[in-house]
């Protein structure tokens, strides 16, 4: 009998030893992921806000139609001078009228590119590419009360395409001659408003009729805008001087100091301010290549105009000094209206205003409301100036606050854009006064007022006018953000209304 000793029962494996769970903090705790907002949710800070999106899925065909007929908007948005953001969210506006859905907008400089996704889940794609632009305020504004009967109303694809094609199809509302003609009265306007006399007002009147014609005929010559604006320049100092040595005969009466200030006339007229803004607003809103290419044109159009009147100068100071005749740099360093009395400087810009409003086809009520924000605008940068503590830069700016805000509110109240109240406005702020002051530092070079001018001073005091104009554009587009909460009951009024 065999004996032995059984082995000892098998023990279970161990298990690991489990780490009690630590307990995370709320504070600590991670946000969940969450989705990808929708493109409708962009509107939330435009006229379009809370808009009726369509529900019932559009078939392919209908979806490339629609999608046509938002692009068609943005396009002539782009072709009439609108802005990007406003360009997006008109767009964003129709496709949700449209029923299309997982809709992404891309605008790059000139050109705009839509994609949806059918029913079906074909994608679609469609492009544009705006060749030339021009101010057309008065389409813009039909463009601007289209989208919102296309927002506020039922959604018909044959009646929506028949009244955009309308839209542009219209002829221009003012005729040429007005346009050309408000031009000379804008140029003239700021002379005054700058402090200039009657006489000298007319001059820069002129100048601006005779620097339009030329560049109206190099443009259609095929010359680079660079070019006419160098030309333009060159044109505003030469009348300008023209002007200056006939006073000094005796024979007009015209100063030193209103050479300065026909010149500076001339200069605002060629200025790219809206563009600025353009580009800061593009810049902020997220579209940073488009605000950079805006922002590279702007700078090659003030460098036109800068070379022209530089040019002009240069010119102009050899054949004093053959005449022996003494051109003075003027006293006045501010970039506003400080030499005329306030009163004449606010009738000014409200002829300033309205005179913009004009040049740039404008609607015929609209022009009234442009000159009136244009003399308040003035007025509170003269208000700013003048106190101790600010300077010429936070007067700008807070007047380009004020005009942003203001306009915003006027002008959807009157069913337009705000730009079409905002940039006529602003022209009343414009630094052209500065530029020709800097360039006159740089090219005379020579003591004046009791000062030695030099090149320093001149760079110094251009970098000062452009400074000018990126205040005016900061504070236009955040008066227009500051006024969005102020305007949601006014938009539902008139979307009620046009229901």
């Amino acid at each position: 009998m065999a004996t032995g000793v059984n082995p000892p029962p098998a023990l279970p494996p161990r298990r690991p030893l489990k780490r009690p769970a630590l307990r995370q903090s709320r504070i600590w705790r991670g946000e969940e992921i969450t989705d990808t907002l929708p493109m409708v949710d962009s509107l939330r800070h435009t006229p379009y806000r809370n808009a009726r999106v369509r529900q019932a899925a559009a078939e392919e065909r209908e979806a490339r139609a629609s999608l046509d007929l938002a692009l068609r908007v943005g396009e002539l948005m782009l072709r009439c001078g609108a802005g990007a953001p406003q360009v997006e969210s008109s767009v964003i506006a129709v496709a949700a009228a449209a029923g299309l859905d997982n809709l992404e907008v891309d605008i790059t400089l000139q050109s705009l590119l839509v994609q949806c996704t059918s029913s079906s889940g074909a994608p679609i794609t469609m492009l544009r590419v705006v060749r030339s632009a021009t101010r057309d305020f008065d389409r813009l504004t039909a463009v601007h009360e289209f989208v919102e009967n296309l927002v506020a109303g039922s959604y018909d694809l044959e009646a929506a395409a028949a009244r955009l094609r309308e839209i542009r199809r219209a002829p221009r509302f003012w005729p040429r001659w007005a346009v050309r003609g408000s031009l000379g009265v804008l140029s003239a306007a700021i002379a005054l408003m700058l402090g200039a006399g009657i006489v000298a007002s007319l001059v820069a009147g002129g100048s601006a009729l005779l620097v339009g014609y030329a560049a109206r005929a190099t443009g259609r010559r095929g010359l680079p805008d660079f070019y006419q604006c160098a030309i333009g320049g060159f044109l505003a100092t030469a009348i300008a001087w023209g002007a200056f040595s006939m006073g000094a005969n005796g024979w007009i009466p015209v100063s030193s100091e209103e050479f300065a200030f026909i010149v500076a006339g001339g200069i605002t007229v060629l200025l790219p301010g809206r563009t600025v803004a353009s580009a800061f607003e593009d810049a902020i809103s997220g579209y940073s290549v488009t605000g950079a290419g805006r922002m590279f044109g702007v700078f090659l159009t003030t460098a036109g105009i800068i070379l022209g009147v530089a040019t002009g100068l240069s010119v102009t100071l050899a054949l004093t000094s053959t005449f022996d005749l003494q051109l003075v740099s003027p006293s006045v360093m501010a970039t506003r209206a400080l030499s005329a009395p306030v009163a004449l400087a606010v009738v000014g810009a409200f002829v300033v205003g309205m005179s913009g409003a004009v040049s740039l086809r404008s609607r015929r009520n609209l022009v009234v409301p442009a000159g009136a924000l244009s003399a308040l605008g003035v007025a509170v940068s003269l208000g700013v100036d003048r106190l101790d503590a600010l300077g010429q830069l936070a007067a700008a700016g807070v007047a380009a606050t004020v005009l942003g805000f203001a306009g915003r509110l006027i002008a959807l109240r009157m069913g337009a854009p705000a730009m079409v109240l905002a940039v006529p406005a602003s022209y009343g702020l414009l630094p052209g006064l500065a530029i020709f002051r800097g360039l006159y530092e740089m090219v005379n070079g020579s003591s004046a007022n009791a000062g030695s001018l030099s090149m320093q001073g001149g760079i110094t005091t251009l970098l000062g006018a452009m400074a000018v104009l990126l205040a005016i554009a900061a504070g236009s587009v955040l008066g227009e953000f500051v006024a969005a909460p102020f305007d949601r009951r006014m938009v539902q009024k008139r979307r009620v209304r046009r229901r």
